[in-house]
């Protein structure tokens, strides 16, 4: 019997999706399940599995972008894949034979080690290029290893190594280039981006503020935190409740323009932008005001997970009403995020830095953070901005005022 493999729908707007990667070659016997392909539309990169035992035959080569609903492939489920005699690739037990101290990336010294369990697609990749996985850096929770970061370390050896996917270039006269085309999220970026500059009035308001208390807080409940909750306390959360209290105060942040008429909106789904190698995507905390710290940290914890495994599906990144980016984990202390259109507003987190600053008319030093708003001038105004970076100042330097809600 023929099985085939259509690329999936993943939302009304979507139609078409550039076919990746397939993790298979034709002729391979797949089990349900497994890995199979990996593919991009302008919104997200899903990885697609088996749904029957059989053996493969592609129909649609890498890097072809076909239409939503069509066949790529088709699997014969009269030829099963037999059974796994090895419990795990090669490759995996290389790793797990590893001690784990060389394999898994310091984190915080408070922090217990974890056994880093690999996913079906880390070790199917790692056996299928004989990879030695102490090498790779692992990017999710306790320092395990994801399928995203053995493709960023694959794509790194293939720029070194002339891999054909890449088209490199020799001018006459001139230094060797690599071109590659633009991922349909990378297109859907630019899109974006050059849409909010050339259809809002943007402009960008800045504030600092003093981290102490938070820092504080953090530290003294830490440990019992992550014992009761199972996830970290991170400054995210107190960002997001900060967002909250100060959108209550100026709904002209938590709305916007749609065609004549200003749409207020009387809940708070807030997106929280996230970098990965594929790009951009800023995933959506849904009611958050509804939810503790701890819920808001399981929720982008989750999100992240998601990401690294290529399962972020679109109805994660959509309905955000205002939006949170943080340059600061990536070394940023100032910048001026763009509006993530239709929305009226950002809010742009940086670096805390040891500053000296003048309290109680004596000088000290404070871990400072600057923080930006940029905002949508057709809707805000220039004391509104003001009055909500205030807002933000006031809940993070107090933060006891986000448990009281005053």
């Amino acid at each position: 019997m023929k099985h085939d493999v259509k690329i999936p729908r993943v939302g009304e707007s979507v139609q078409e999706a550039l076919l990746s990667q397939w993790y298979k070659q034709s002729g391979d016997l797949v089990r349900k399940d497994e890995p199979l392909l990996l593919i991009e539309t302008d919104k997200v990169t899903l990885e697609m599995t088996a749904e029957v035992d059989g053996k493969l035959d592609i129909m649609v080569s890498n890097g072809q972008t076909v239409a939503v609903g069509s066949t790529v492939g088709v699997i014969d489920t009269d030829a099963a894949a037999p059974a796994s005699k090895e419990p795990f690739p090669a490759a995996e037990q290389q790793f797990r034979s590893t001690p784990e101290k060389e394999v898994t990336p310091a984190r915080e010294s408070a922090s217990p080690p974890e056994s880093p369990a690999l996913p079906p697609s880390v070790r199917r990749l790692a056996s299928e290029h004989q990879l030695d996985l102490s090498q790779i850096q692992g990017s999710g929770p306790g320092g395990r290893i994801t399928k995203s970061d053995v493709l960023f370390f694959l794509e790194n050896k293939s720029v070194g190594s002339a891999s054909p996917a890449l088209e490199s270039h020799q001018l006459k006269d001139e230094e060797p280039v690599v071109r590659t085309p633009m991922s349909p999220i990378r297109k859907r970026i630019a899109a974006r981006l050059l849409e909010s500059r050339h259809n809002t009035a943007m402009l960008t308001t800045f504030n600092d503020i003093d981290m102490s208390r938070v820092i504080d807080l953090r530290k003294r409940y830490h440990d019992l935190f992550q014992q009761k909750y199972q996830v970290k306390l991170g400054f995210m959360s107190f960002f997001v409740k900060a967002c909250i209290e100060a959108l209550k105060e100026v709904p002209q942040l938590n709305a916007w323009i749609e065609g004549n008429d200003l749409v207020y909106h009387q809940y708070y789904h807030i997106g929280v932008a996230v970098g990965s190698e594929r790009g951009l995507v800023v995933p959506v905390i849904r009611h958050a005001d509804r939810l503790s710290f701890a819920e808001i940290e399981h929720t982008i914890q989750q999100y992240v997970e998601k990401i690294n495994a290529n399962r972020l599906e679109l109805f994660d990144l959509e309905g955000g009403t205002f939006t949170i980016t943080n340059g600061g984990v990536f070394g940023s202390l100032l910048s001026t995020p763009i509006l993530n259109t239709p929305q009226s507003g950002i809010l742009g987190m940086h670096k805390i830095d040891q500053r000296p600053v003048v309290v109680e008319n004596e000088i000290v030093i404070r871990p400072m953070m600057y923080v930006a708003l940029s905002y949508d001038h057709r809707i805000v105004d220039g004391r509104e901005s003001v009055m909500f970076l205030k807002r933000i100042k006031e809940c993070i330097e107090h933060p006891e005022r986000l448990v009281l809600e005053v």
